[in-house]
């Protein structure tokens, strides 16, 4: 993609210009529009409409998701039934879906320096210990046993910023009365707590290649997880689960069965959450400092980041899956998050995020809505929300929460008034960075893994799944998967809602072309704009090809237009649309809206948890574009092909694939091993050692590469454009993709349909055999 640094130009200086010049001579506008206002950034006005467009979808999800949910409350177990689409939903939104590997005990972690045996007092024991999870992936961390007789067992997670030593007070950090892990072991429990993924960036790169960044081991994680349909919270959930699975078994031994719970503060309060949610073996459980309305979650740190999970769940409905086991809220303060770990030492690209303690009224109004999903006299008082008086905060594990919670295990007549004596940690060599090294390790293999097998996923569930029999037949045959990528994948928005509105005004004219500025509501605040190049020596009635010509990131179409050579953007697009408009094309020149940094970015987070991204408005504006271009006098419907750079080539990689009104497409400087791009730790390529925090798609890795986009765009003909010195991927992995699309169009028998053009060049535009493609495949100039 186009750098930051690089993408800076005097555009905005001439827009702003132009419109101060116009308004003192008379403007015109196209014929069948009004006269467009002067706007001096219609960009940023852009993605502030958007902005809006988004909050008010997000209010508008806690209405429309309770169409989803069919509760039966007529009983307990017609109400699991009713909910277990919902389960599912919730499992494969957080990438808890890998079988776990079977468990028959738990490993003792010891060495020929250290005992397992951590600490021993005249209550407890603790020892250190590990069992499976998935295939390479441990869970890791103490396990505390009383000296007496066993009353319940529990899974105790800290927050990230926690350790399990900390929760047992044999590290500084929690007190004494907050060590809930410690008193539910004193008080008779089996509790067993394993070690969460950090938010330091200690580990959050790749020694080989000398590549760090400073965001959070749990974003680094994320950022390559998501891509292939895994998060954080899904891994750590299974580490819970695959604790259950050993629980189960000690409770099939004779005389042996005991209620399971699990309690968590922080980051381990929403692993408590959904672990609880998902698995009915959970009998009672403590959500403490993180249950809220999540209708902020595209403000939290970014490896909260479910994708569509406000389309079906908030807090109150995931608690609701709980139901009608014990679920205790407390209200207690949390870590505060102003944001990432600032960049240093060279290291940088984290994503903004902050977390504070929600308002008391948000927590009381999320756990009241919970409640009211489940009011039968089989669920009686099955949620309870703890505070300090007047809504104020309770200490971590407070002495009313932990009783409520020994009480919902069936644990009575226990003492909370007193803390055992003063625990010491006898492990001499123990070293708390490295176990998280080992932690985040595994799970970020256990990714890479996933990605390494990615290609064949992809080949089984598409390009190997349907018969290239021929071109004819080929679109039909793939229709299904079109609505996947943009059902399941970039989320579809509703059709554009509001009355076209087209407005126009010239900003500039030449001796081959007059420019109009264009735009076209869509939604309300939500508007598409382009500029529009018609050639001088168009004939009355004369029907044109069109070619629509995509600028990169942090452009504005303008971009792609000026041949000044002095403007810095003028090294990337060449005046690829003035060229071409020269030579006789009708072009348009749309404005994407990802420019701005952040102020773009977090369109992309406000989007996910919707089920929907920044392509999903995109979509909708070229809708528009394409439906006002094919009405135009001078305009051939049939004869509109798309050109992009750099974002605007991952712009043709989307958009053609999923509007048939394009007529083919060509991808400049962006098309690669899109999936390796984004989710490969092992190449300074990758995207996970930049800012662009946007790029992670949802489980884009098992769906569709770039290859397959080509697929939907085919039989139309389908071309790229290579530099060799384009530093966005090695010639090696763009040959590699593109050699898949090319075995598919000789199979469809229309090998003629797509090219390749490697060029001695940059990240450009190079405008040569792209331009033979347009002329050729667009029939300009037409032919007598």
């Amino acid at each position: 993609m186009l750098a930051m640094k690089t993408i800076r130009s005097c555009v905005a200086c001439y827009l702003i210009s132009q419109s101060l010049s116009l308004l003192g001579s008379e403007a015109t506008a196209l014929e069948g529009t009004e006269l467009l206002k002067p706007d001096v950034d219609r960009s940023a006005t852009m993605v502030e409409g958007i902005d809006r467009f988004l909050m008010r979808e997000m209010d508008r999800s806690v209405v429309q998701r309770a169409s989803l949910w069919q509760r039966d409350l007529s009983s307990a177990d017609s109400y699991a039934k009713s909910v277990a689409a919902q389960r599912d939903h919730l499992r494969v939104a957080i990438g808890a879906v890998d079988p776990r590997v079977p468990i028959r005990s738990l490993s003792f972690v010891s060495s020929t320096t250290d005992s397992a045996l951590v600490c021993e007092t005249d209550r407890i024991r603790i020892r250190s210990v590990r069992w499976p999870v998935l295939e390479g992936v441990w869970a890791e961390g103490l396990l505390a046993e009383p000296k007496g007789s066993l009353r319940a067992r529990i899974v105790a997670l800290p927050d990230a910023d926690q350790t399990p030593e900390m929760l047992l007070g044999l590290a500084s950090g929690i007190t004494e009365r907050s060590q809930f892990a410690r008193r539910l072991a004193e008080a008779g429990c089996q509790v067993l707590v394993p070690t969460l993924i950090s938010r330091k960036d200690t580990f959050s790169g790749n020694p080989r290649l000398r590549r760090f960044t400073n965001q959070p081991h749990r974003e680094w994680l994320y950022r390559q997880a998501f891509e292939l349909g895994r998060h954080v919270i899904g891994y750590e959930a299974q580490k819970v689960f695959a604790a259950l699975d050993w629980f189960e078994k000690q409770n099939a031994s004779p005389n042996a069965a005991l209620k399971i719970g699990v309690i968590g503060f922080g980051e381990g309060g929403l692993i408590a959450l959904s672990s609880a949610a998902l698995d009915p073996r959970v009998q009672a459980t403590v959500v403490s400092g993180y249950f809220d309305s999540r209708q902020k979650v595209w403000s939290e740190p970014i490896y909260r980041n479910v994708f569509g999970l406000l389309r079906e769940f908030g807090d109150a409905e995931i608690a609701s899956l709980v139901a009608p086991r014990s679920l205790i809220i407390e209200h207690s303060e949390t870590p505060t998050l102003s944001g990432p770990p600032p960049p240093h030492d060279g290291r940088s690209g984290a994503a903004p995020g902050a977390w504070q303690t929600p308002q008391f009224a948000t927590v009381e109004s999320e756990t009241r809505r919970a409640e009211k999903f489940v009011t039968a006299p089989w669920a009686n008082h099955w949620i309870q929300l703890i505070n300090g008086s007047e809504g104020t905060t309770v200490e971590m594990g407070s002495d009313k929460t932990i009783a409520s919670f020994l009480e919902a295990l069936g644990v009575s007549g226990v003492s909370l008034s007193e803390v055992g004596t003063a625990l010491t940690d006898t492990r001499r060599e123990f070293d708390p960075e490295q176990r998280q090294s080992a932690q985040l390790d595994e799970l970020v293999q256990h990714t890479q893994r996933l990605l390494r097998a990615s290609e064949a996923v992809r080949d089984r569930h598409f390009l190997k799944s349907v018969v290239p029999r021929d071109a004819t037949s080929w679109k039909d045959a793939t229709r299904p998967f079109q609505r996947e990528l943009w059902d399941q994948v970039i989320g579809r928005f509703t059709s554009a809602s509001e009355p076209m509105h087209p407005q126009s005004r010239l900003i500039e004219s030449n001796e081959s072309w007059k420019a109009y500025d264009v735009t076209l509501e869509v939604w309300p605040d939500v508007f598409a704009w382009g500029v529009l190049l018609l050639p001088v020596d168009l004939k009355p009635n004369e029907r044109r090809p069109v070619v629509v010509c995509q600028h990169g990131l942090e452009g504005v179409p303008w971009d792609t237009i000026t041949e000044d050579p002095k403007v810095s953007n003028h090294q990337y697009y060449k005046g690829f649309s003035s060229r071409l408009a020269k030579q006789g094309f009708v072009v348009f020149a749309p404005h994407n809206p990802y420019r701005g940094n952040d102020r773009f970015r977090v369109l992309q987070r406000k989007a996910n948890p919707l089920g929907r991204s920044l392509f999903s408005v995109i979509l909708a504006q070229h809708e528009r574009i394409l439906a006002w271009l094919q009405t135009q006098p001078y305009v051939d419907p049939d004869r509109i092909g798309f050109y992009g750079l750099s974002y605007g080539g991952k712009t043709a990689m989307r958009v053609p694939a999923l509007l048939d009104g394009y007529c083919l497409s060509i991808c400049s400087a962006d098309f690669n091993e899109w999936i390796q791009k984004n989710a490969t730790v092992d190449s300074g390529y990758s995207y996970l050692f930049t800012n662009e925090y946007e790029m992670p798609e949802w489980n884009l890795g098992h769906t569709f590469n770039y290859a397959e986009m080509a697929a939907l765009i085919a039989p139309r003909p389908f071309m790229v454009e290579r530099g060799h010195d384009d530093g966005v991927a090695p010639d090696e992995w763009v040959a590699h993709e593109f050699a898949r699309v090319r075995r598919l169009y000789a199979k469809l028998g229309i090998p003629e349909k797509t090219e390749i053009e490697f060029f001695n060049g940059p990240h450009s535009i190079n405008g040569k055999g792209t331009f033979d493609f347009l002329r050729r495949h667009l029939k300009w100039p037409a032919q007598p």
